[in-house]
């Protein structure tokens, strides 16, 4: 119903910031409710302070942006015409952009756009791609009842050393640490066994036997 009632009013808006305006008032909507019916407000209507609109690759000019060495402008679509904004970027947007320059990094396809304190704020989404290097080295556990066994062994440095036929490279690095779990669970069945203990006298069957205080879903006896 909403959607057609704008769609009508505004025929050149891109559908989809029509459908993010409508659930971002729904959900305005309905927290003011919920925090009036519960005393929080007292205001007859609740205000806007906070704007975020998200825009897709057709919505704005990605494509001329993306192909930009050093972007200070993008073109967004609103009302069926282009609108230029000029940016003043944060030295941490150059950061990435330098990454996406050099091959390490994409620009995202999606654009936010948020008002805070009147004042906009655009936010770009970086895609890292993962650093593929060779492995160094061998790390290896061991988990015992109370302890863990951790072994290391660097794998060029072993190699370049068998080479060399200098067996003493060959032992790896170890580590113990301990972690008491074995202890900590053995007294956490003494401390459930005992409150169990203390529990059966209230679940008393007919039959002269118990419930099973720690099945809530069965009757069965111990």
């Amino acid at each position: 119903m909403f959607y057609s009632k704008y769609r009508g009013e505004y025929p050149d808006l891109h559908a989809h910031l029509i459908i993010q305006a409508i659930r971002q008032a729904s959900q305005i909507a309905k927290s003011f409710i919920e925090r009036r019916r519960k005393g929080f407000v007292n205001k007859p209507y609740p205000e806007v302070r906070n704007v975020s609109i998200r825009f897709t690759e057709f919505t704005w000019s990605y494509d001329q942006f993306i192909k930009s060495i050093a972007p200070v402008r993008l073109e967004l679509s609103l009302l069926g015409v282009r609108r230029v904004v000029w940016l003043r970027l944060h030295k941490r947007f150059w950061q990435y952009w330098w990454r996406v320059l050099s091959g390490e990094a994409e620009l995202a396809s999606t654009l936010m756009i948020k008002r805070r304190a009147n004042k906009w704020y655009a936010i770009f989404i970086f895609k890292l791609k993962p650093r593929e290097e060779e492995p160094k080295s061998i790390v290896a556990f061991d988990i015992n009842e109370n302890t863990v066994a951790v072994g290391r062994v660097d794998i060029v440095a072993t190699i370049d050393k068998i080479a060399s036929w200098n067996r003493q490279y060959l032992t790896p690095e170890l580590y113990t640490i301990r972690t008491d779990f074995g202890r900590l669970a053995r007294r956490y069945e003494a401390i459930r066994n005992t409150i169990i203990e203390r529990l059966k006298p209230h679940f008393t069957l007919p039959s002269g036997k118990f419930s099973n205080v720690t099945d809530q879903g069965s009757l069965g006896s111990v």
